[in-house]
């Protein structure tokens, strides 16, 4: 029984020789190691950064002017413009009906005639008593010398001291109704004056070069002043977006930039920001921003329209935002060097879609991770894949 076994493990041992060196050189060939993962990258470039800010609002005129009538109680009669029509300064819009005023300024004449009249009769009286009053001051004084002599007596005295002053008195009421007569003409040419302005309202006119936008008048319909305005004129015809925006967007804004304005409908204007409001409602939170448009027959007061406002413009390194990642100790990317990454502290400047400006920490043509932060840390060797040919792939997939 020994026998058999020791036999048996001699033929086995006899078999496994000639296997033995296969084995060993099998097991002696050396592991590949895995290749660093892939990782997508793309250059630093420099390029210029525009960022804009988008605002919404409505056309509206940059200044109405509301034209109406002072006069009361007279008609329309006659309608020269209509809405949408270019007007100069001084052009008759509207014509009233003059019939009542024509025949207060004929009255007014034949009082202006008679009032001058009766200053031409007040003064013939004038004219008429200042002689009898020096011969009878001069008869007085004669009949004085007379009387201090003797010669008269004191009756006749007081005869020619009673003549001299109802002379006097004549003399002093001719030259009152003078000025009475007078003043009766000043008021009555000053109710003609009236009158003659008022006929010359009846014609209702442009105070300024504009747009008509309303017309609120009516053939035959009565005017006053408190019946409103007539006409509704955008001076100059010029219009501009009025948009609100948020607070936080507003200190962005500053007067003279470029905007580009999209009307509802599909016109597209260039503009420039006008104004910026030194306020904010309290309520909304919102600011107003006034932009200066060029007159253009397609701008529809009252449309809606989107403005695009560049804020600001700069030529420097770029990368996208995704490259771009904050922690504890500010902004940071992450760049792949001989296939190593390194994490790169960064200074940002604008930013607009997708586009970062790098202002410090990265020079043009650093390999940036195109995804900071997420699948790689500082000292981590990966394979560089270029973003364009990972897009490419994804694109052809």
């Amino acid at each position: 029984m020994l026998r058999s076994v020791r036999f048996a493990l001699a033929a086995s041992v006899a078999l496994a020789a000639p296997l033995a060196p296969a084995f060993a050189a099998e097991t002696a060939a050396p592991v590949a190691a895995p290749a660093p993962p892939n990782i997508s990258v793309l250059p630093a470039q420099p390029r210029e950064i525009v960022a804009t800010l988008s605002v919404t609002g409505t056309l509206t005129p940059r200044e109405t002017v509301t034209v109406g009538t002072d006069v009361e109680g007279l008609r329309v009669r006659e309608l020269l413009v209509d809405e949408g029509d270019e007007v100069k300064a001084g052009q008759v819009l509207a014509r009233l009906e003059t019939d009542i005023v024509d025949v207060n300024l004929a009255r007014s004449a034949s009082q202006v005639a008679r009032a001058e009249a009766a200053i031409t009769q007040a003064r013939a009286l004038v004219a008429e008593a200042e002689p009898t009053v020096v011969e009878a001051e001069a008869s007085l004084k004669r009949t004085r010398s007379l009387s201090e002599k003797g010669i008269v007596g004191q009756d006749i005295l007081d005869a020619k001291v009673s003549a001299a002053a109802a002379a006097t008195a004549r003399l002093a009421s001719a030259r009152q109704s003078v000025a009475l007569a007078e003043a009766d003409l000043a008021a009555t040419r000053a109710e003609r004056s009236e009158l003659e302005l008022r006929r010359s309202k009846a014609e209702i006119k442009a105070p300024t070069d504009g747009l008509v936008l309303r017309r609120a008048a009516q053939l035959g319909q009565v005017v006053s002043a408190a019946g409103g305005a007539l006409f509704e004129i955008a001076r100059d015809g010029l219009i501009e977006l009025d948009a609100d925006v948020s607070e936080t967007a507003l200190g962005r804004l500053r007067k003279g930039e470029s905007a580009q304005v999209r009307v509802a409908g599909g016109s597209r204007v260039s503009g420039e920001v006008r104004l910026v409001s030194p306020r904010v409602d309290q309520a909304s939170r919102l600011g107003r921003v006034r932009i200066a448009l060029p007159r253009d027959p397609a701008l529809r007061v009252g449309a809606f329209a989107r403005a695009i406002v560049e804020t600001a413009r700069t030529t420097g390194v770029a990368v996208p935002r995704t490259a771009v990642n904050t922690g504890p100790k500010g902004d940071f990317v992450q760049i792949v060097s001989d296939g190593t990454v390194e994490t790169r502290a960064v200074e940002t400047g604008i930013a607009t879609g997708n586009i970062v400006e790098i202002r410090s920490g990265l020079k043009p043509g650093e390999t940036v991770v195109a995804v900071a932060g997420t699948f790689v840390r500082d000292g981590d060797k990966v394979t560089p894949v270029p973003a364009e040919v990972l897009e490419t792939a994804e694109a052809a997939r």
